[in-house]
């Protein structure tokens, strides 16, 4: 028992709460209403200054060994018997037992509150249950951030308030951790605002002409077309945070072959795999890929690739895969660049059937083309070629093409777009034009 005594203000004071059944000035009694409310708070978490001082005591009149001792003989009277045990029985228990015969009336009405407290104790149980099964199941695979949203929710409910250390602890995270994601929320959502921002701006170059983009490629498009300048980081973390993905070609297993060790070349291989030369039209790359389109239709597309610039000097469709769809992209190629091609420029190519024919080499000498060719079986020897054809199948859909025009018009534009628009960041972040003439220049 406490040694501090009450003064009859303070006995007046105590007398005025509705969770006082007597007061003296040595001891307090409390009601059980007040007793069973402590543990529900207790249990969500509460310290017991707090549930006194929510419960209008004033705790500097109480004393802390006062409060601290109820407290703990409540907590104990609990776990051993229940709500049952906060019940104050001193005085039916006191003084010597009573031989006078008790009526029916008193013996239902005592099991009545006896059975109204075992469901009192049962339905806050079931509550506690209830709440922890839900929490637990919902913040399976969540970050901190999102369990400390899933708390803030379920204590924002009136029969789960105050029960932020519970939650936290079957959770585990801290409460400080909670705390201060309430304190920095005003931040979180200026922050959140300014993402939203950034979000659509990147969207813009994302989609920048219908060709859907990686980080790079927004960041120059962003630079280049907008005038705006985001850091790669920044671009690559917006992206992540609202799912904006960008196609990626996926490794085909059965076309990994492995470096050729048998030289065998119908002519020399004068590459080497010397991309970049820093000479516009002197190295010239070349091949045929495959268009599937509309159902189970297929068209070819041969193009010429300039290895230093990267742009694509001339290309050409057809629905048959003949010796003429070379020969007329070589033939587009002198009519357009004659000019700009170099001296020692030369053509190289795999060594399929339309580039060891003899109609297509005799094609080359009249024009003054050398050629080249890469080993038999090594698809790296021409890979920027490869490259290029694999990034425009990624990002055109010719499956919605139902005729060969109609896949011709998608070639056009995307070569447009390719060249003129496309940004790319081994060429110093510049379209193939633009590095083109940088080259130019600086010969």
């Amino acid at each position: 028992m406490s040694k501090i005594t009450f003064s009859k203000d303070n006995i007046e004071r105590l007398n005025k709460n509705p969770y006082v059944k007597r007061v003296s000035e040595k001891s307090i009694t409390y009601s059980d209403e007040f007793k069973i409310m402590f543990i529900e708070e207790y249990l969500r978490g509460s310290t017991p200054r707090t549930i006194f001082i929510d419960a209008g005591f004033d705790v500097e009149i109480l004393g802390v060994k006062r409060y601290e001792q109820a407290a703990a003989r409540w907590i104990k009277a609990y776990k051993k018997d229940g709500i049952i045990g906060l019940s104050d029985t001193r005085r039916v228990n006191s003084g010597r037992p009573s031989n006078a015969p008790v009526s029916k009336d008193d013996i239902i009405s005592k099991q009545e509150a006896k059975i109204k407290l075992l469901e009192e104790q049962l339905e806050l149980l079931k509550k506690l249950d209830v709440t922890e099964r839900r929490l637990v199941n919902n913040c399976v695979n969540l970050t901190n951030n999102e369990v400390y949203e899933l708390i803030l929710k379920t204590v924002s409910k009136k029969d789960y308030s105050g029960t932020v250390s519970y939650c936290c602890s079957i959770l585990g995270v801290s409460r400080s951790g909670y705390y201060h994601y309430l304190k920095t929320a005003p931040s979180r959502t200026i922050r959140e605002n300014e993402d939203l921002k950034a979000r659509d701006i990147i969207l813009k170059a994302y989609n920048y002409r219908g060709y859907k983009k990686g980080s790079r490629s927004i960041k120059m498009t962003l630079e280049n077309e907008f005038g705006i300048i985001y850091s790669r980081k920044k671009i690559q973390r917006i992206m992540r945070k609202y799912s904006i993905v960008c196609p990626i070609r996926k490794a085909n297993p059965y076309r990994r072959i492995a470096k050729a060790t048998k030289e065998h070349r119908v002519v020399p291989n004068l590459l080497q795999r010397n991309f970049k030369q820093g000479i516009p039209g002197k190295v010239l790359l070349t091949d045929i890929t495959y268009i599937p389109y509309g159902i189970n239709k297929m068209a070819y597309l041969s193009a010429i690739k300039d290895s230093s610039s990267n742009d694509i000097l001339a290309y050409h469709v057809s629905d048959r895969i003949t010796l003429d769809i070379a020969t007329i992209t070589i033939k587009k190629l002198v009519n357009t660049h004659k000019a700009d091609l170099h001296d020692e420029a030369f053509i190289h190519s795999d060594q399929g059937v339309h580039y060891t024919s003899p109609k297509f080499q005799k094609l080359l000498k009249s024009h003054n083309l050398g050629q080249s060719m890469s080993r038999r079986g090594n698809c790296w020897d021409n890979a920027p070629q490869e490259s290029f054809f694999g990034h425009m199948k990624d990002e055109v859909d010719f499956k919605t093409c139902s005729t060969l025009e109609e896949v011709i018009n998608k070639v056009d534009n995307y070569m447009d777009y390719y060249n003129n628009y496309r940004c790319q960041w081994g060429l110093k972040k510049m379209t193939p034009k633009q590095f083109r003439n940088h080259l130019l220049n600086a010969a």
